[in-house]
């Protein structure tokens, strides 16, 4: 089986608020991932079941062929990774030992560092460009440095799967790049499957090996971005004016928002993808 996630109807509800709803996908190994749609569409909630954070309350889910609820709680740390989407600010402790805290699920009972777990920590950090930062505090990096540490204290969990809610979405545009280029460094060295929820369309054209496009916790579209990333299925998803061109960086989509300011001049219907 290739399917790194299987879901098959997939539903959650906050008391009488159903956020997903007859949800069915599966996500290949090895695929670069990413969920988008508007605010309150149930992305955040469909990763944080998808890690265990939250139990779905109907329809099956399986990790790496595996259901979920088959695993202990060490052996899904050992498989799934979570970056949430803002690193902790009051953390008082250096570098070092945030990362470390990822070889968690792999001690034994004294929960003790050997060597080669401090090995793979060091490995972790080379990884993401963070090892001249190794004594410092965590409270004292910006935030770009504080998010490739979580991304580091991840990558030493060794798991198969890495799960990333909005991993830039405080971060400048160099920010941004640096780490979905680690991200797509990750997927292509080691081979982990990347699923990630941003609300950057763009980001998720360039980086994305397929979207899924969720609305009022519903699937709109799944697949590769030429193919979700329309006009038609965006203005259906985010209910306003868009084009949809293909970048000038290369064969994937550019999604533009039109202000209202705009929609009355002469951009040409030609100008959007059809």
């Amino acid at each position: 089986m290739n399917s790194a996630i299987h879901i098959k109807n997939l539903g959650y509800a906050y008391g009488d608020l159903h956020v997903l709803e007859g949800l069915s996908f599966s996500v290949q190994k090895g695929d670069f991932f990413v969920i988008i749609g508007p605010n309150g569409s149930g992305k955040t909630t469909l990763l944080k079941i998808i890690s265990g954070i939250l139990k779905r309350q109907t329809g099956k889910l399986e990790i790496l062929g595996t259901p979920i609820q088959n695993f202990s709680r060490k052996s899904l740390a050992r498989t799934i990774a979570l970056v949430p989407q803002m690193a902790p600010v009051d953390f008082p402790f250096t570098v070092t030992e945030v990362v470390l805290m990822g070889r968690s699920p792999h001690l034994g009972m004294l929960g003790l560092e050997h060597e080669r777990d401090l090995e793979i920590a060091t490995q972790a950090m080379v990884f993401t460009r963070v090892e001249h930062l190794s004594n410092r505090k965590l409270d004292q990096l910006s935030g770009g440095e504080r998010q490739r540490v979580m991304i580091a204290r991840a990558i030493c969990q060794e798991p198969q799967i890495i799960l990333l809610d909005e991993p830039t979405a405080s971060l400048d545009l160099a920010h941004q790049v640096r780490v979905m280029d680690l991200m797509e460094k990750l997927k292509e060295e080691k081979g982990v499957t990347i699923i990630m929820v941003s609300h950057d369309i763009n980001l998720a054209a360039m980086y994305g090996n397929h979207l899924l496009l969720l609305k009022a916790g519903k699937i709109v579209n799944l697949g590769p971005p030429d193919h979700v990333l329309t006009f038609q299925t965006l203005e259906e998803a985010y209910g306003c004016p868009l084009l949809v061109d293909k970048s000038p960086l290369g064969e994937f989509q550019r999604v533009t928002l039109v202000p209202r300011k705009f929609i009355h001049t002469d951009i040409k219907m030609g100008d959007r993808e059809d």
